[in-house]
């Protein structure tokens, strides 16, 4: 009877202390790729007034990297504020209407940049809008889609394999150009 007390003892505290230090080890676990970006809504940008037409979208490309996927917008001066955010459909500017992408999820770029210059002749005019990269070989991107520009902003669509943390910023040069970075991870 004491040897089964014992044993029923020791089976009791092997389950308390597997109990107090399993949410321990949960919170000693690492990021994926030491990332802790998040997918609610970025913004920022240094202008809060719309560019001139000679600060304007001119290129848009990707690229692939170990932890994440890399979007870039090229500006031809200036990036002006911006807003990234994952939506249920990327929507055309001006006209809203639905643009459709592949993938788990939708994320929307928004850059008040626009797609044409001063004298409304466009700056950006890709060969398949519903195309502008191939993504085919990306792990996270599916879809890389020009939404338009209308009014001074400038819509880029991402079909996603999934609703992932992302990040973005912005870079200087070369020259007086500038870039509009998003980075989407490969997961969580």
């Amino acid at each position: 009877m004491r040897k089964l007390l014992r044993l029923l003892l020791g089976v009791l505290i092997v389950l308390a202390v597997g109990l107090t230090t399993a949410p321990a080890a949960q919170a000693t676990t690492r990021p994926y790729c030491g990332i802790y970006w998040g997918s609610l809504v970025k913004t920022g940008g240094g202008l809060t007034s719309v560019p001139s037409g000679s600060d304007s979208v001119y290129n848009v490309r990707t690229g692939r990297h170990a932890c994440y996927d890399r979007l870039v917008v090229d500006v031809s001066g200036p990036i002006g504020s911006y807003n990234v955010r994952y939506v249920t459909q990327i929507a055309s500017d001006g006209g809203g209407i639905p643009v459709p992408t592949r993938g788990g999820a939708a994320l929307r770029i928004s850059v008040m940049n626009s797609g044409y210059d001063q004298y409304r002749t466009p700056t950006y005019v890709p060969a398949n809008s519903h195309e502008l990269t191939n993504v085919r070989a990306y792990r996270t991107f599916r879809q890389i889609v020009w939404a338009g520009s209308y009014e001074g902003y400038s819509t880029v669509g991402i079909g996603v394999r999934a609703r992932l943390p992302f990040r973005v910023f912005t870079l200087a040069g070369p020259g007086s150009n500038s870039r509009l970075v998003v980075d989407v991870a490969h997961r969580w």
